[in-house]
């Protein structure tokens, strides 16, 4: 067979997969390519060779023997001078697709894959590899005040420092309380920009007329109360950052005129007749789905496309679980430090509630109630699920306890799975009256039973499986394995 032009670049690739056949082709195929490959058949044993050797690129399967290959992308992607990953899966599903590309796959490949696809993407992946090795060293991240040890928040932090790194303008999304402005404000200090000022403004909390004011400024008599000439926001920036919160709030008409700003750096205070410039550099946020502001002509597309040149998604917390105990600590800590008292303890239990609630209002609630936490503790040492606020602790026993009796609930008639999980609701305050395992065993033990008696009365069929229990292909496989449990 022909060989590709940029065929001869070497590099060392690992194939994780549990299916001989496979592994022994693409380990063909590789060394045809002058590359090195070697070849694993389990996720634990693949992981282990990543932490040990220097790989440039993982092909890495989905359903593995001992977990789900998409469950170890965080931990691959955390790691120092991490591959490209390459999914090499036998069926196509679209949640794992999603999940994959989420995850910071270079791609996702569906088994048969043609010879031709797959050298193309291993080149393709080892030459981007090759391109990111020859930048100029980048000066690491100042992220001090940026919490996250999540997969989730290794990609926000890299869209981060892509976002320092350039003077294009950038648009954080995000549900309320995950750190827009936090995020923005960090981008800023650690960019070319850093001694600019950072300027803010909140389009939610100004009318029409004085966002126009605000931003643009207004010379004096240029309207009832200009007593005086005015410096807009836009002018302040100048050389720094300005930051627009609550954009997808902005009124049309001033949308159009920064849009304008945007493209040309050129702009007129109110009342004024002479145009003034100003070099600053835009960072907006927002809590709405501009999209749909677009097409419900409340937010003009052209200035959306413009916006979104680096777009950040920040995750909500309840996405991110295992920050809430480094996010706790890091806020405890501070907590101390004011207050001048000893560093606390943590119970166990305390984190057990804190990670099974939902938290609607993101790190802001969760700081929140953690000071009231550290106020309800006074001068004890250690704070425990007690400390924690009592709407908080029922909302999470609620949602413990009441799940399975609330879908039982639904209207229709119910099919003899429904009615096995409501019988099995009903037997819970049985098992209360009795000595009360920890929450999170009691959890595990009722998500195992609960996927027992699934696949013995699907009979292990995986389509009736996911319809029933609404789960994906890849959250079933991922709960599998925390249960100790194998499909039929």
């Amino acid at each position: 067979m022909a060989m590709l032009d940029d065929s001869n670049v070497f590099g060392n690739i690992l194939v994780i997969d549990d299916d001989q056949e496979v592994c022994g082709t693409m380990k063909s195929l590789l060394t045809r390519m002058l590359l090195h490959c070697e070849t694993v058949s389990t996720l634990r044993g693949g992981l282990e060779k990543l932490r040990s050797q220097n790989f440039d690129v993982v092909f890495l399967d989905v359903r593995l023997p001992d977990g789900n290959g998409l469950d170890a992308l965080g931990e691959i992607k955390a790691l120092e001078d991490s591959p490209e990953v390459i999914i090499l899966t036998g069926q196509g599903d679209p949640d794992g697709a999603e999940l994959a590309i989420q995850g910071g796959v270079w791609d996702y490949l569906v088994k048969p894959t043609p010879i031709k696809q797959t050298m193309l993407s291993v080149q393709r992946a080892l030459k981007y590899r090759e391109e990111k090795r020859a930048e100029s060293p980048v000066v690491a991240m100042n992220l001090d005040n940026m919490i996250g040890y999540s997969s989730g928040m290794h990609r926000i932090f890299d869209l981060m420092a892509q976002s320092a790194r350039s003077l294009s303008a950038t648009l954080i999304t995000g549900e309320t309380g995950t750190g827009k402005e936090l995020t923005a404000r960090t981008i800023h200090e650690n960019s070319g920009r850093r001694t600019g000022r950072f300027v803010v403004l909140d389009c939610a909390s100004l009318t029409e007329t004085l966002v126009e004011s605000t931003l643009f400024g207004h010379r004096r008599g240029a309207f009832t109360g200009a007593d005086k000439d005015r410096t807009g926001l836009i002018k302040m920036a100048d050389g720094g950052t300005l930051f627009l919160d609550e954009i997808g709030e902005l009124p049309l008409n001033v949308q159009k005129s920064f849009l304008r700003v945007l493209q040309e750096k050129r702009f007129r205070p109110v009342g004024s007749l002479q145009e003034e410039t100003s070099d600053f550099r835009l960072i907006a946020a927002t809590n709405r789905n501009l999209e749909n502001r677009v097409h419900e002509g409340k937010f003009r597309e052209d200035l959306l496309f413009r916006l979104k040149t680096i777009a950040i998604e920040l995750p909500p917390l309840r996405e991110r679980i295992e920050d809430i105990k480094p996010l706790s600590l890091h806020h405890i800590t501070r907590l101390c430090e004011q207050y001048k008292v000893p560093v606390k303890g943590f119970g166990s239990d305390f984190f057990e509630v804190l990670g099974s609630y939902r938290w609607p209002g993101n790190v802001r609630e969760l700081f929140n109630v953690l000071e009231r936490a550290f106020v309800a503790s006074g001068q004890e040492k250690t704070l425990y699920a007690m400390h924690l606020p009592q709407d908080i602790r029922i909302k999470v026993a609620k949602a413990t306890l009441g799940e399975a009796r609330e879908d039982g609930a639904a209207e229709g008639p119910q099919s003899p799975l429904e009615q096995e999980a409501r019988s099995a609701a009903a037997g819970l305050e049985s098992l209360m009256t009795g000595d009360l395992p920890d929450l999170r065993m009691f959890k595990s033990l009722m998500e195992k039973q609960y996927l027992q008696t699934l696949i013995e009365r699907c009979d292990g069929d995986l389509n009736q499986i996911l319809r029933i229990s609404g789960l994906s292909r890849s959250h079933y496989y991922a709960l599998l394995k925390k249960s100790g449990l194998s499909a039929k």
